[in-house]
């Protein structure tokens, strides 16, 4: 997250392009598009501060079509590119835009690193259970049994769960929202822009040609009071078309359950620091459990670039004369002793 005065504050229509967005037509891209761009005129976002990065898919488009600086890298890289260029201008915005496949197959390595070293900037994966670009092939988060050109029998691969993975990596934010929920997801990224670090958001997005409707048992809006769980830190981690339901801690399982609320039930609170609870909220599934959305777990931790000033200011060995006389260096061919 970064600070931003501007004495012009700019619109969301000031962040759109001259550029043809070329979507299928229905595509959940287009609704985190204006998200995103809703998001930047409300935290007065600064054109020339500000930078999209971004791997290969359909999402990766992003950068042509947000008015800022942009960087179109190739499959899987964009972590990298971005930790390149906070670690040369950390004053720089950055936002970067990854899809399942994209960040999770060949950049899976890449997604690792910039979550665990928290580099501070916002990491959008959107997540469509498919490698739409391509025509459709099962991507690392396609369930199993999902039937596509390249698994005509059905996937037989476990899937990978976005957000229990970037847990897993050390993330020190982590939240989901759903691409036609602009309200919710607005908030989340706002909140995920606000957080000092790697911020990751999985967006549940629907790829209306190869795998329509994959997350409509939570997302429609007649599943959505009862299939899903919208979080807030500090609030009751209820769900039900009047919140009559709710979460509680079970003792016997050292897990989570659903209670009834009307029956004097008392709601969990949700407390977004609380890595044990965040994890509980990722591994619920439908249709045992509401699917979670909103912001999971939120605790900041140091930042990577502070960190590596802080070497510097330490005195730590930067130039390769001091590196080479500090005592770990043997000449080759030396006999030993």
């Amino acid at each position: 997250m970064n600070e931003h005065a501007s004495a012009n504050k700019l619109t969301a229509n000031d962040f759109a392009t001259d550029q043809e967005v070329r979507w299928c037509p229905g595509c959940g891209d287009y609704a985190v598009l204006k998200a995103v761009r809703t998001v930047l005129a409300d935290i007065g976002a600064r054109r020339e501060n500000t930078v999209f990065v971004s791997g290969i898919g359909c999402s990766s488009r992003f950068p042509y079509y947000i008015d800022t600086y942009g960087f179109h890298t190739i499959h899987g890289r964009a972590p990298a590119v971005a930790t390149g260029m906070l670690l040369a201008n950390p004053d720089l915005d950055v936002w970067i835009i990854t899809g399942d496949g994209d960040g999770l197959s060949i950049g899976g390595n890449h997604l690792l690193h910039i979550l665990r070293r928290n580099l501070n900037c916002q990491i959008l994966l959107f997540n469509n259970e498919t490698y739409g670009l391509t025509k459709g092939q099962f991507s690392p988060t396609s369930h199993l049994a999902t039937r596509t050109p390249s698994s005509p029998g059905g996937s037989i691969d476990n899937p990978v769960d976005p957000s229990r993975f970037a847990l897993g990596c050390g993330a020190r934010f982590v939240a989901r929202g759903v691409d036609t929920q602009i309200k919710q997801l607005v908030e989340v990224l706002k909140a995920a822009h606000r957080h000092q670090g790697a911020a990751f958001v999985e967006i549940f997005q629907n790829c209306i040609v190869f795998n329509e409707d994959v997350f409509e048992g939570f997302t429609a809006k007649a599943n959505v009071a009862q299939r899903q769980l919208q979080a807030e830190h500090g609030k009751p981690l209820t769900f039900g078309a009047d919140g009559t339901h709710a979460l509680a801690f079970d003792p016997q399982s050292l897990g989570l359950k659903t209670v009834d609320v009307s029956d004097g039930a008392q709601p969990l609170i949700h407390d977004a620091t609380n890595h044990n609870l965040a994890s509980a909220l990722a591994r619920m599934e439908n249709p045992d459990f509401p699917m979670a959305t909103g912001v999971l777990y939120d605790n900041p931790g140091p930042v990577y670039r502070s960190s590596t000033a802080d070497q510097d200011a330490a005195g730590a060995p930067r130039k390769l004369k001091d590196v080479m006389r500090a005592g770990l260096s043997w000449h080759v061919g030396e006999t030993p002793e």
